[in-house]
């Protein structure tokens, strides 16, 4: 993958395809500890103790359409080539909970890539989910929540046009307000 945000999007998808109503996101850059974390937690259908391991492997998967899934060791791939770590935590019937640390300067993280685009697509194919996006840096702090955006424009779907073409470009004027000086990629 070229970016972070095409991995989110892979992590996300993960979530809506566990039935998730629910979907947090938070990237937080920390350059005191040379950090960009990456969460995704959502309240979908979970995973038993030994799948959260196993869909860390590359040649297991839970999908019936290819025998193998990339996405999560691609990620976690990534966060160790970085200096980082992935964490993944499960609950079955309460959801799941992952975090991406990455090396903030390692010349291998890839950039973050245009999270307005991202967000456009996830909530294109399903505009009733109720994502919140926080940006985070020293300083400076932004979230979106999707009810929200609702209840300010209770006449219009979110995948009306015109609001995800607003949404798509508020979330990357925030993005580069929140992460100008630390993510200039």
């Amino acid at each position: 993958m070229r970016d972070l945000s095409l991995h989110l999007m892979d992590i996300v998808q993960n979530s809506v395809k566990a039935k998730a109503s629910e979907i947090e996101i938070l990237i937080e850059v920390s350059p005191e500890t040379d950090q960009m974390i990456i969460f995704v937690g959502d309240n979908g259908s979970g995973m038993q103790p030994d799948m959260v391991e196993k869909v860390q492997d590359p040649f297991v998967t839970s999908r019936t359409t290819r025998s193998v899934g990339l996405g999560i060791p691609l990620l976690k791939e990534l966060c160790e080539l970085t200096g980082g770590q992935l964490q993944l935590a499960s609950t079955l019937g309460v959801g799941t909970r992952l975090t991406a640390i990455l090396g903030l300067s390692s010349i291998d993280r890839l950039p973050l890539g245009a999270i307005g685009d991202t967000m456009m697509v996830l909530i294109s194919a399903d505009p009733s989910l109720n994502y919140t996006l926080a940006f985070r840096a020293p300083g400076r702090f932004f979230e979106l929540r999707l009810q929200d955006v609702r209840a300010e424009i209770p006449d219009l779907p979110l995948d009306e046009p015109s609001v995800l073409q607003w949404l798509k470009e508020y979330i990357a004027e925030q993005q580069q307000a929140v992460f100008t000086s630390y993510l200039d990629e």
